[in-house]
């Protein structure tokens, strides 16, 4: 089934898919009883504190930029942030992996080599979150952890959660995988530190405030995607997105979300014809043809897998997650109380060592 019928099916254009029920129940069976086993198999604590960013649908809400964003405040705040990937997509010879400017997409995969050039910081890549953060502490990499999309990585040891959603998807028709986009139920978010909507306005306006998808929840703050810049992929020109204002242009997507990204291009004024592809998508050359005086025009995820091979008209919108001063000060305040306990707790297993 392609993309855009079950997107119809999980948020609301189309009919449900009652049929699968008995696969969304054992869905749910299976991913609780996953989850139990590695909360109790969890037998180890970090020493530094561990951010956690995910979120409870299927596809693209953007887990990335504001990874990037909160990267780039702890750096701010005098922190030494490492990221924590999966790295799907990609595979290694071994593991952990520590990713370099030059370390190829499909040995990392997309999202961590996007976030090593976006942030400069160190993005380790392991199946096992855990073993890649022993080994960036091992190594004296930085002082605190972000796991980018590892809500479910249960094995994982957390000290802050941040669930993100598509605020226009939000969690669609509520139903778990297969009939819908949940990969957990909507009471997980009780759970969570702090829910961010992408897409809402600063701040989110009137229920949402005390409430989302009908769960009360006491910080739930919103985030935006603004253009930053439009930069040739070849040259490196960089241009204000708002040249893209009447250009005609091809828009290539492999990401979870290409809807959001076809909009952003014809908000700025730009004439799109779509070229969508599954997430994470291996491009080849001969996916990046266009027309006579087009632009093809790509995210910065799609754009580290055609590093070496993207014609001159390649461009890649930039994109920054803006996030309002509240919950980055909350968010910040929140960090500082979690190391200032795991600092005791640190002091007190030495002293009873």
């Amino acid at each position: 089934m392609s993309s855009s019928r079950i997107d119809r099916f999980w948020y609301g254009q189309g009919k449900p898919l009652a049929i699968l029920g008995p696969l969304a129940w054992l869905y749910r069976v299976v991913s609780e009883s996953k989850r139990r086993k590695a909360w109790q198999a969890r037998n180890e604590s970090l020493p530094v504190p561990v951010v956690v960013v995910g979120n409870i649908t299927a596809g693209g809400t953007g887990k990335s930029p504001l990874t990037a964003r909160l990267v780039q405040r702890m750096k701010q705040d005098g922190w030494h942030p490492v990221i924590l990937s999966r790295g799907y997509g990609g595979k290694s010879d071994h593991y952990p992996l520590l990713v370099k400017d030059t370390t190829p997409a499909s040995v990392c995969g997309d999202e961590p080599l996007m976030l090593a050039l976006a942030t400069g910081c160190p993005v380790v890549v392991d199946p096992d979150r855990c073993r890649g953060g022993r080994w960036a502490l091992e190594q004296a990499l930085g002082d605190v952890l972000i796991c980018d999309d590892g809500l479910q990585h249960y094995r994982l040891p957390r000290d802050i959660e941040l669930a993100v959603f598509d605020a226009g998807r939000g969690i669609g028709n509520g139903a778990l995988i297969p009939v819908g986009p949940l990969r957990e139920p909507v009471t997980r978010l009780s759970s969570v530190d702090f829910v961010i909507l992408n897409g809402e306005a600063f701040p989110p306006s009137g229920q949402q405030i005390d409430e989302f998808a009908g769960v009360a929840h006491p910080e739930i703050h919103a985030m935006s995607l603004q253009p930053a810049s439009l930069v040739n992929l070849n040259s490196g020109e960089t241009l204000a997105p708002s040249a893209l204002g009447g250009r005609s242009v091809r828009a290539v997507a492999g990401i979870g979300n290409p809807g959001r990204f076809f909009d952003t291009l014809r908000n700025l004024g730009a004439q799109v014809t779509e070229a969508a592809f599954p997430d994470h998508h291996r491009f080849r050359p001969e996916d990046l043809g266009s027309s006579a005086g087009e632009w093809l025009v790509m995210t910065a995820k799609d754009a580290v897998k055609c590093r070496g091979f993207a014609p001159d008209n390649a461009w890649v919108l930039t994109v920054d997650a803006c996030l309002s001063e509240p919950f980055e000060h909350r968010f910040l305040e929140r960090l500082r109380a979690c190391s200032g306990q795991l600092h005791q707790q640190n002091i007190e297993r030495t002293n009873h060592g």
